[in-house]
Formats: structure tokens, sequence, C-alpha cells
């Protein structure tokens, strides 16, 4: 009998190879998660970017400093110079001045789906670090960690495999049949003021079966299960972004119904754009299927977001020229870059807005920011543009 070519690849093999894979992701979750020390934000901000920030004047805030309207800050006591101010002090300038930029009460909380059912096309990248350009400009953020790989989760501080339980901190017990009625149960604080997270963890995975059994034996439409939930928490925060998984499942299903806005990053390459394609054809289908059981859902804007993208690869332009092309109104202005900034910032579990030191100053990392700004920038203004509100301030800024 002639031998086979290879070893045959059984399930103890398989096991092995898992276990492996588990020793790897420990060693680097020991690397950045210190045992018993929890992530902090290490950002601090000189009197002139505070004054930026909250748009007011330097004198202004001394003047308020000096009348006790906000705390003297503490001085370094070798150098006697003022230290910088954090976050949630410049928070509390915006409050004493009157610039904290909230949405009216009267104003629909925008709940955006960063979504697309193909992998590595940067989903978690762009959802963690638009929920903090709107921590820094003082918007009340909530991030719904869907994805049962919990990237976001794990970005934002917390080992999915020691700080989360499935049972108690994720979607999970809420899709269950006769789960909560409020999401309130799983909203965690973060160490980003300004930011809550609802974490994920492998357990997540789980409710797809349970999605698909509750189907089966319930009369109600169980997709909009997740909306329900949003709808209990959102009116104490001003954006809710959902970080779905890539996939076509009942978890990204219930996203789709539970959004009023989408955005679709897509990097401007054949296969990844080619994916993009089909998810917009399949997302159409679905949502027109959906529609005949749940009723119709509408969305504030649905915007194409070109991520990855590197002017040195002549493919990247000319697909991305394509782009604009075909969706001249659909693709947003700004695009997100491919930079070793965001991959050495990943490696770490962080993100570009949390490097702090030295190399703030270099031209990779002032590049990489840019980009970031201004996509926070473009979906800010969208996100304001739904909100009458903000609608006077937006035609003072000639936007409207």
């Amino acid at each position: 009998m002639t031998p086979a070519p290879f070893p045959e690849v059984n399930l103890d093999k398989l096991d092995i190879l898992a276990d492996r894979a588990s020793t790897v992701m420990e060693r680097l979750r020991d690397r950045v998660y210190s045992p018993g020390v929890q992530k902090r934000l290490e950002l601090t901000f000189n009197v002139k970017t505070a004054a930026n920030m909250i748009g007011r004047s330097e004198k202004l805030i001394r003047d308020a400093e000096a009348d006790g309207r906000l705390p003297e800050p503490e001085k370094d006591p070798v150098t006697g110079r003022r230290n910088g101010y954090n976050l949630t002090q410049i928070n509390n300038m915006r409050h004493v001045f009157g610039t904290l930029p909230f949405r009216d009460d009267s104003d629909e909380a925008m709940v955006l789906a960063v979504q697309n059912f193909k992998g590595g096309v940067g989903k978690s990248t762009v959802v963690c670090h638009l929920a903090q350009y709107f921590a820094l400009r003082g918007y009340r953020v909530c991030i719904v960690d869907c994805d049962s790989q919990a990237s976001t989760t794990s970005i934002f501080g917390l080992n999915p495999d020691v700080d989360v339980d499935e049972d108690e901190d994720t979607l999970y017990p809420f899709f269950r049949h006769g789960g909560p009625t409020s999401l309130n149960y799983a909203l965690r604080a973060t160490y980003w003021p300004g930011i809550a997270l609802i974490p994920a963890n492998l357990g997540l995975y789980d409710a797809e079966y349970e999605f698909a059994a509750r189907m089966v034996r319930e009369d109600s439409f169980v997709l909009d299960r997740l909306r329900m939930g949003i709808e209990s928490i959102k009116d104490r925060f001003d954006i809710i972004l959902l970080d779905p998984p890539p996939a076509l499942g009942m978890i990204s299903l219930s996203v789709l119904r539970a959004a009023n806005a989408l955005l679709i990053p897509a990097p401007p390459n054949n296969i990844d754009f080619g994916s993009t394609a089909h998810f917009l054809k399949m997302m159409s289908a679905t949502l027109g299927e959906l529609a005949e059981a749940g009723g119709e859902r509408s969305y504030a804007f649905v915007k194409i977001l070109a991520t990855k993208m590197n002017d040195n690869k002549s493919a990247h332009v000319a697909i991305k020229r394509m782009m604009d092309a075909v969706f001249p109104e659909d693709m947003m202005q700004s695009v997100l870059k491919d930079s070793a900034e965001i991959d050495n910032a990943t490696a770490n579990l962080q993100t570009v807005y949390e490097i702090t030191g030295p190399s703030t100053r270099s031209d990779t990392h002032k590049r990489c920011r840019a980009y970031l700004d201004a996509v926070g920038r473009e979906v800010e203004i969208l996100v304001r543009k739904t909100w009458p509100s903000h609608h006077t301030d937006l035609r003072k800024e000639g936007i409207l």
C-alpha cells in the first residue's frame, strides 16, 4: 500500500494546533495586560491645545481658574511648571464654558454600524479610532462589540478570555429567550472618558445558534431584538457605534436592522472591493426580504470609506479612481491610508490616538493622525446634519 504523501491531520492534531495558538495569544496578552493593572489613558494637553479643543481662549481658561470656576492645574514639584490637562478636565472646561457638543434631547442618537461582510478591511480599526475621535471632541459615545473575535474589546483594555463573562457582560444573555429587557446590565465604563463599551468574547458566537432557535419557535421578529436593546440605552449617548462580525449571520442582520446609518470600509483592491460589491448586493436583497417580515428600515446615510489605501500601488490608485466614478455621491471624501503607525499601535492593543511621547513628533505619526482626523471630521459632519439642534451652528460654519 502506497503511503499517504502527508501524515493525516485528525481532531487530536487540530486540538494541539489550537492549544499552540492559544499559547501565542496568552504570551501576547501577558505582554500587554500586566497582572492587576488596568489600562489607563496617558494623554495630556497643554493650555494652548486645551483652548483649541474647547473653543475658548487661553486667557478665558486662566481667568476661570483665577476666579474659581475651574480648579487650579497641578504643577510639577520640581520645575514648578503646569502639568497638562487630561480629557476629563477638558470636558469639565467644556461644561463650564457651555461648549459640550451634545445633541439636544429632541435629536435622535446616531446608531452607526461600521459594516462589511468581508474580514480584514479595517472595520474594528475604524470603530476604535472613530470612538476616540468623538470622545476627544466631547461627545458621549458607546461601542457595542458584536463580534465574537472581540478585537475592539481587546483594544479597550479588556482581555476577552479573562475580563469578560459571556453570561453577564456581553450581548449573549440579551439574545437568549427570556433574557434581560435592557442592555444596561452590559454597559461598562472604559479608561477613555466619554466612552462606554458593551464587550464581546468567543461565547458570543453561540448567539448565532440562539437566534436560529428563536426564529423557529417564536412568532416575534427576533432580528429586531438588538434594535430594541439599543433603544433602552441610547438616551444617554450621542453616538453608538456597532462593530458587527465579518459574516452574513443573524447578528450581522440584527446590526443592519438596529443601525440608522452605515459606514462601509473597503480597501481599494480587486478582491476586497469585489467582496464589498457582493456585500452591497446581498445587503439590498436581504433587507428587502426582512422588510416583508419586520417592516422596512432606512438609513440617514450610507457611505463607503476607502481603507488601507496605498498611493504607491498603481492598482490601488486605479481602483480608487473607479470607486469615485461609480459612487460619486456615496464615497467618503477622506481616505484611511495604509500606515505602519496603525499596525504598530494595534500590535500593542492601542490606537494612534493613544500614542504619547517622542514618537508623536514623527512625520509618520502626524500623517496618520491627519488621515484619522479627516475621517472623523467627515463622519462628525454627517452625524451633526441628522441633529436639527446643530443646524444653526452648521450654517454658521458654512456647512449647511
